[in-house]
C-alpha cells in the first residue's frame, strides 16, 4: 500500500466568494467586448475608420487576455451554470466578423451595390459555420480552418487603402479557408512555441496601433509595416507547420 494521501485543505467560505466573484469579474471582462462593438458600430456610422479599428485593437486585448485570467481562476468551477465559452464566442463574432463587415461595407472598401451587400455577407455566413463546429479547436489548441481574423484583414484593408477588387479577393480567399481543416496557432493556447508567438503576438499588436497611428496622418512605415507583416508570415508558417505534424502523427497512429 502506498503512503496514505492527506486531503486537500477545504477552501474557507471567505475565500470561495471571493474566487467567485474573481469568476464574475472575468466574465464581465469578457463582456466588455460587446460594449467595444456597439462603439465601433457608432464610430463607422460617424464615419471615423480609424477610431473604429482602435476600438478593435482593444477587443483583441481583452480577449487575447481573458481566456489566460479564466483558467487562472478557474471560472467553470466557481460559477459552472454559467457559459463562459459561449460569451466568449458571442463577442468574438461580434468583433473578429460582424464590426469588421460594418466597417469595410460602410467605408466603399467593398465597392457599392449588391456586390458590395454580398461580398460582407459571404465571410458572415462563412464565420458562422466556423463558431458553430464543435471541433473548432482541437485538443492540441489549435483553430480548425481560418479563424475569423476578420478585423485584421479589415485592418490591413485599410492601413494599405486596397482597392475593392484587391479587399474581395482577400476576403473569398479567407471565407474558403474555413472550410479547409488547416490548423491556426492558437496564441495564447498553442504550446509549440508559445513563449516566442506570445511575444510576437505581443510585437505584432504594437505596430498595429503604429501603423494606425501613421495612418490617420500619412503613408504607413516601411519598417514597421515589414514587422507587422512579417509576424502574419510566421503564424501561417507555424500553423502549417503543425497542421503537417498532426497529420503525420495520425498516419502513424492509423
Amino acid at each position: 500500500m502506498g503512503p496514505q494521501q492527506v486531503p486537500a485543505p477545504a477552501e474557507s467560505p471567505g475565500r470561495a466568494w471571493a474566487w467567485t466573484i474573481a469568476a464574475w469579474l472575468v466574465h464581465a471582462y469578457t463582456a466588455s467586448g460587446v460594449a467595444l462593438a456597439f462603439l465601433t458600430v457608432i464610430a463607422v456610422m460617424e464615419g471615423d475608420t480609424v477610431r473604429a479599428l482602435w476600438l478593435g485593437l482593444a477587443t483583441m486585448v481583452v480577449d487575447g487576455t481573458d481566456g489566460m485570467m479564466a483558467r487562472y481562476v478557474q471560472v467553470k468551477r466557481r460559477v459552472p451554470w454559467f457559459d463562459g465559452a459561449l460569451l466568449d464566442n458571442i463577442v468574438d463574432y461580434l468583433t473578429y466578423a460582424f464590426t469588421p463587415m460594418v466597417l469595410l461595407w460602410s467605408a466603399g472598401y467593398l465597392g457599392e451595390g449588391t456586390s458590395a451587400t454580398v461580398l460582407a455577407v459571404v465571410p458572415l455566413v462563412a464565420s458562422v459555420y466556423q463558431f458553430c463546429r464543435v471541433d473548432a479547436k482541437t485538443e492540441d489548441h489549435l483553430f480548425l480552418g481560418f479563424p475569423s481574423y476578420w478585423n485584421i484583414a479589415a485592418f490591413y484593408v485599410v492601413v494599405l487603402d486596397l482597392e475593392p477588387t484587391s479587399t474581395a479577393a482577400l476576403l473569398l480567399v479567407c471565407a474558403v479557408l474555413v472550410f479547409v481543416p488547416i490548423g491556426y496557432v492558437y496564441p495564447s493556447r498553442t504550446t509549440t512555441l508559445r513563449t516566442l508567438t506570445l511575444a510576437l503576438t505581443t510585437l505584432w499588436l504594437a505596430s498595429y496601433a503604429v501603423l494606425l497611428n501613421q495612418a490617420s496622418d500619412g503613408d504607413p512605415s516601411p519598417i514597421w509595416l515589414a514587422i507587422s507583416v512579417a509576424y502574419i508570415a510566421y503564424y501561417v508558417v507555424l500553423s502549417l507547420y503543425l497542421t503537417a505534424h498532426r497529420s503525420r502523427a495520425a498516419a502513424r497512429a492509423a
